[in-house]
């Protein structure tokens, strides 16, 4: 890391990142730039929405057909349909959180878990980091549980983090607040979901995308769950291969999402959708 007050800024010099940035943004430039964006931008960003939604909650054990999901009111008692109703409603609440983020990022964390549990809540383990001995159901990620303490301090880091902000470009703080949450896991369910809607308000909130239309999850999905897992290997193993290659993962999913906004835009340019 750079220095103690930016200590972000020094993975952009890792192999391959700053190359991964310069894509990123070229491809966000691109559909930002897209013709249909300038007159149906609000469509393009609900349907991002929704095709997050289903990205997100396909790597968490969910993986639905879009229009599934697209005509599914019902979000009941089955888990697949927990799951896929949490991710529907996380991406719906991201964008009420961004004014939030960078003066109390561990506020909305909060407020993300809270909403992924919605009316199954119970208690007052929701909304609020784990303790000692609480249990935590996250079946994609098998890593060793941090206990309680760690979980504590590193979240009051990452907090420091973003709100301190620093010259980082956004791919790269979007990866390690999505990655740090993946590690840690400090809720008692729902982290993957969580982690990739934080990951989203980093990327809408940087000004990266602000009218939010480059889904990352989608391009998570995309990639699949073993290369998500493997790329998670990295970040876990906290050398700089292994940062360079999540961060380049994430930065893959970003255009991935770019790609699937671009197709909406094209159709929506044929009068197809």
């Amino acid at each position: 890391m750079s220095s103690a007050s930016d200590p972000l800024a020094g993975l952009t010099g890792l192999p391959g990142v700053a190359d991964s940035v310069d894509s990123v943004r070229k491809a966000v430039d691109r559909v930002y730039g897209h013709r249909v964006m300038r007159r149906r931008s609000g469509e393009i960003t609900s349907e991002a929405a929704l095709r997050g939604a289903r990205g997100s909650a396909a790597l968490s054990g969910a993986d639905w057909a879009l229009e599934e999901v697209r005509r599914r009111t019902d979000f009941g008692a089955e888990p697949e349909a927990l799951t896929v109703g949490a991710a529907l409603r996380l991406t719906a609440e991201a964008g009420q959180l961004l004014s939030i983020w960078r003066q109390s990022p561990l506020r909305v964390l909060a407020r993300l878990h809270l909403v992924a549990v919605g009316s199954t809540a119970e208690g007052d383990v929701v909304g609020r980091p784990r303790l000692a001995g609480e249990p935590v159901v996250e079946p994609l990620v098998e890593a060793p549980l941090p206990g309680a303490e760690e979980v504590a301090g590193r979240l009051d880091g990452l907090s420091r983090i973003v709100i301190a902000g620093g010259s980082a470009p956004a791919l790269v703080t979007a990866a390690v607040v999505h990655g740090e949450l993946l590690v840690l896991r400090p809720f008692g369910s729902y982290n993957g979901l969580v982690a990739r809607a934080a990951e989203r308000i980093v990327l809408i909130n940087s000004g990266l995308d602000p009218k939010a239309i480059c889904p990352a999850e989608v391009g998570h999905a995309e990639q699949g769950t073993e290369a998500y897992l493997a790329a998670f290997e990295g970040y876990l193993s906290g050398t700089p291969e292994g940062m360079a290659a999540w961060i380049g993962h994430c930065g893959r999913a970003i255009e991935l999402g770019v790609r699937e906004s671009t197709a909406v835009c094209e159709a929506l340019q044929r009068g197809a959708a």
